[in-house]
């Protein structure tokens, strides 16, 4: 299989599509008030809950958070006219790195 074409033609969909663009445009309010977005995700949820995946709420959890963090001020002021604030982008790194480490632990780590 050829994994060039294949990344290739992923990157012309995404252009294609305009996916960042839409996904920097989402209104959070709107989102979380939109029943076509609210009922699946409460039978997620839900379902989650009833299965007691409690590690897979975790994850759920932490990725919400980080696109949630993604839109702060905060992230905006990392990089002023093109230049990165190094203060202020390796607490973001550190946290990362904490971040992706737990969502590692808890899909590679033991489950007792």
């Amino acid at each position: 299989m050829n994994f060039g074409a294949l990344a290739e033609s992923i990157s012309q969909f995404v252009e294609k599509t305009h996916l960042v663009g839409q996904i920097k445009a989402v209104d959070v309010a709107g989102l979380f008030t939109n029943p076509w977005f609210l009922v699946p995700f409460i039978a997620l949820i839900g379902h989650l809950l009833y299965r007691k995946a409690f590690r897979d709420m975790i994850i759920l959890a932490a990725l919400f958070g980080a696109w949630y963090a993604s839109g702060t001020p905060y992230m905006h002021s990392l990089v002023v006219d093109g230049t990165v604030q190094i203060n202020k982008i390796l607490p973001v790194l550190f946290g990362g790195a904490a971040l992706l480490g737990l969502i590692i632990y808890l899909l590679l780590g033991r489950s007792d």
